[in-house]
């Protein structure tokens, strides 16, 4: 959603690749005649800019299948002067605090960096004991084990649902190298901000 508000749009950016998956928690009918109107993760290269690629991964990749997904997705990339930026959220409780999780001012970004990677993070770093899992968690350790400058910014968020402020929470990030010049309209993010809210709120309609 925050990519789709502040980066993405029709006009700069073209889809270039889909991937779909099968497991317990995303099941797909066909694996076949992939369309981008039904895939769960959508690749999209800057037109401007051949070499900036953007993934948007709505659906669950299973452990086992994370190093397949990795090496089908770096495998058509060089690693020569590549760099990674991952976004993820996850619940509040997850984090590891010695203060109340109820004190603190949600959401909020945390970020995990490689080795390689020398830029300034735009939030302070997660702090041990946390972890990150999953997909967000694979790709980092992929990038570390390939000497990849890679960061990861985790939102903490204590919302199930999409609402505004955990979208916003990663705001700050527009400002990095990045992705500051990748940042589209602000008039035109905030309408397609409040479409994505509105379709999100009409879908959740169903379990009240």
């Amino acid at each position: 959603a925050f990519l789709s508000s502040f980066i993405l749009d029709s006009v700069c950016w073209e889809v270039v690749g889909v991937v779909k998956l099968w497991n317990e928690w995303c099941r797909t009918s066909s694996t076949t005649n992939v369309l981008p109107t039904d895939s769960f993760c959508l690749f999209y290269r800057l037109i401007s800019d051949p070499t900036v690629l953007l993934c948007q991964c709505s659906c669950y990749v299973a452990e086992d299948q994370q190093f397949q997904w990795l090496e089908k997705v770096f495998g058509c990339m060089r690693k020569e002067g590549l760099q990674v930026t991952v976004l993820s959220t996850c619940p509040v409780a997850d984090y590891k605090t010695q203060e109340s999780t109820l004190t603190l001012p949600s959401p909020f970004l945390k970020a995990l960096k490689t080795k390689e990677f020398k830029e300034q993070v735009c939030c302070p770093l997660l702090e041990q004991p946390n972890i990150v899992r999953d997909l967000p968690a694979a790709v980092l350790s992929y990038c570390q084990v390939w000497q990849i400058p890679a960061v990861l910014y985790q939102c903490y968020t204590d919302v199930i649902k999409l609402d505004t402020v955990t979208i916003e929470a990663f705001k700050p990030l527009l400002a990095s190298e990045i992705l500051k010049s990748l940042v589209k309209d602000v008039s035109e993010s905030t309408k397609i901000l409040k479409k994505l809210l509105t379709a999100n709120e009409t879908h959740s309609n169903i379990y009240i």
